[in-house]
């Protein structure tokens, strides 16, 4: 699996960003990538070295539709908090 293809997006929330001050970033990521797969993506995109990895899968709420009374469910979601070495840091928005 391409790096490029591990790494989707950066989780923008208020949690997220206050863990920032502690060297701690967390993405959605494939479904399917491992640790060590998201440690290679983390380190080649930025240019960090990465301590460690940590993980979650989160089940997508279910959704009711009220109109033709079907029942459904958002994505399912995988996520990693990476945290970083020393005083290495992730610049995901600047200028904002």
């Amino acid at each position: 699996m391409d790096v490029r293809q591990i790494i989707y997006r950066p989780v923008v929330s208020e949690k997220s960003y206050s863990r920032t001050d502690q060297g701690v970033y967390t993405f959605i990521v494939h479904p399917e990538a491992s640790k060590i797969q998201i440690r290679q993506a983390i380190e080649e995109i930025f240019h960090v070295k990465v301590a460690k990895v940590n993980t979650l899968n989160r089940i997508g709420k279910k959704r009711n539709n009220r109109r033709n009374n079907t029942v459904g469910s958002k994505p399912d979601t995988k996520r990693a908090m990476v945290t970083l070495v020393g005083d290495d840091r992730i610049e995901l928005f600047q200028g904002s």
